[in-house]
């Protein structure tokens, strides 16, 4: 092999070596900067027009990144409400994950549950988010007896865009779901048939939000437990890893939270290796009271002290475990509403 030839492999594989490290600065610029803009201030947060008491309620715990972290996932429907109004909650699920055994957990929680609400008295816990994140995650984490450390806050339409840009979800449908609303224009009717599926960005919307069955909330937030897994899987993909800046770009409009860049590089790492191992519905239906207060349909809470113990022992197990519980319990009258226990076909009223 003469110099010359020596040579010009040298500066090819340096070249290579370059342009490798080209796009590698470039992903990585990209990224951050749509990440970095996912905090929004000002008048693009949606949380502009909130006012006190929000600002007496303590600034979430900081997260180190060996602890347990846990994040509020808050989705909403905001049609029809002007800028600057805060919608009541549509979805509200809780991921914590364990970065020390890599093990990640679900909770749903009902939106009609009717807990403390810091600063505001009881009320439904669908209606913290409108007395801004601080409050919503303060309410969580005292239903729930764990520190919530971190907000995602997004609507519909972001849902959509969310599915879209990951190219959408293999899923498995498991009945026909069919429900229509001239309220709504039609915009956002369901009509999904039974089997394996591809569900992009508006049909998958249709699974999650379906509730129009005996059990209504119940199963529809198992039904958002599962799709999320799903799409936890797919995000881990290479195709999708290798979109992501693509990705964010067209979910950053819609997105709002309190994750700092190096807060996501971290939490990057630790759910790319970590396994979702439990999926659980708060409060369980073994806890679950169904309350008239006032004249409205809520869910309680037999004992909130059961339901943080129920909580840690979902959190200390360590293989999988069933989707919700579902133990019965007796009749009881506390005095301050009616209320019943639910067995088999609880039934929830739209907030």
């Amino acid at each position: 092999m003469t110099k010359r030839t020596k040579r010009a492999i040298i500066w090819s594989v340096v070249g290579v070596l370059i342009a490798i490290a080209g796009l590698a600065a470039y992903y990585f610029i990209a990224v951050y900067n749509q990440v970095d803009n996912f905090q929004k201030e000002g008048e693009n947060s949606p949380f502009y027009n909130v006012q006190p008491p929000e600002a007496q309620i303590p600034e979430p715990p900081k997260w180190e990144g060996t602890e347990r972290v846990n994040i509020l996932l808050m989705g909403v429907d905001a049609r029809g409400l002007k800028k600057g109004e805060v919608p009541r909650s549509d979805t509200m699920l809780v991921a914590s994950i364990d970065p020390v055994s890599k093990k990640g957990y679900l909770f749903s929680i009902m939106r009609d549950t009717y807990t403390k609400i810091p600063e505001y008295g009881k009320d439904r816990i669908n209606t913290a988010i409108t007395h801004g994140p601080n409050t919503a995650m303060q309410a969580v984490s005292d239903l729930l007896g764990i520190p919530i450390q971190y907000y995602v806050y997004t609507d519909f339409q972001g849902f959509i865009a969310l599915v879209d840009a990951v190219g959408g979800v293999d899923f498995y449908v498991e009945k026909d779901m069919k429900y229509s609303s001239k309220a709504d224009n039609h915009e956002y009717d369901i009509d999904l048939k039974e089997g394996q599926q591809h569900l992009d960005g508006t049909t998958a919307l249709q699974y999650v939000r379906f509730r129009h069955d005996a059990m209504s909330d119940f199963t529809r937030t198992e039904r958002q437990r599962n799709f999320l897994k799903a799409f936890a899987s797919k995000m881990k993909s290479t195709t999708a890893i290798m979109s992501l800046p693509s990705i964010l770009e067209k979910v950053n409009p819609y997105i709002d939270t309190n994750l700092s860049v190096n807060d996501m590089w971290k939490l990057a790492t630790v759910g790319y290796d970590s396994q979702i191992i439990a999926s659980e519905q708060i409060p369980p239906m073994s806890l679950l009271i169904e309350q008239n207060i006032g004249g409205s349909d809520v869910l309680g809470v037999r004992s909130e002290e059961e339901l943080k113990t129920y909580v840690q022992e979902v959190l200390n197990k360590t293989t999988e475990v069933p989707e919700d519980s579902s133990t019965n319990t007796t009749n009881t009258d506390t005095g301050n509403g009616s209320e019943k226990t639910i067995t088999d076909t609880p039934s929830s009223s739209e907030p």
